[in-house]
């Protein structure tokens, strides 16, 4: 399936519904795209996603034939379900490990996953971890969210730091969770007060040492 049909595929959406849509084309092809999703709203990717990953359940489950009753919905107005207008939750713990990190230094990194609709720490590292063990820790094939504090020496031979924001999203991960971590991106990043620079990695040259260190300066 090419890009063209998945954007037929989101005004079907918009335009009558959801049944309609996935009639018209075959859902389990779509091919992923961040630059795509990133121009989408919040709330129509995270809608999207709610109801392919239940068509495709309810399909390998049952070898679904036709789309059933529970699947079909009225028109599109804008209206979205609940958890996609209050957005992904956020664990407490993870603005704690933040606020360490950054007040404290309590830790070199912080890794992030989304698991039962809500945001959570994964893992911390030490303050004496380096950054090839932060991008060790990464999976090859799923998407996480990452903070990583580093220290760098300026031309004039002073010492400082800043956090990195790392949206860690490889090419070999699932398509759902591409676009549940590229729609709720921003808005955790937000609960994050002291983030200084951004990056979006698909592959491990996109965060080398060398870029990081760039970005840095």
């Amino acid at each position: 399936m090419l890009w063209m049909d998945f954007q037929f595929f989101l005004k079907i959406i918009v335009k009558v519904s959801f049944a309609q849509a996935v009639k018209s084309l075959n859902t389990s092809d779509i091919v992923p795209s961040l630059s795509f999703v990133s121009q989408l709203s919040e709330e129509l990717i995270v809608c999207l996603v709610e109801r392919l990953q239940l068509y495709e359940e309810l399909r390998d489950k049952t070898a679904l034939k036709t789309i059933p009753d529970t699947l079909k919905d009225p028109v599109y107005s804008g209206q979205t379900p609940a958890n996609a207008a209050s957005g992904m939750a956020v664990d407490d713990e993870c603005k704690l490990k933040f606020l360490e990190l950054k007040a404290k230094r309590n830790y070199r990194y912080i890794i992030f996953k989304i698991q039962d609709q809500q945001v959570v720490v994964e893992k911390v590292g030490n303050p004496g971890s380096t950054y090839e063990e932060f991008t060790a820790s990464l999976p090859a094939d799923e998407c996480r969210y990452s903070v990583f504090d580093f220290d760098f020496t300026t031309d004039e031979n002073c010492q400082k730091s800043k956090i990195f924001f790392i949206a860690w999203s490889p090419d070999t991960s699932r398509v759902r969770s591409k676009m549940v971590y590229a729609s709720s991106k921003d808005r955790f990043k937000r609960e994050l007060d002291g983030i200084q620079v951004e990056l979006q990695a698909t592959d491990p040259s996109e965060m080398s040492f060398d870029i990081i260190k760039a970005r840095a300066i």
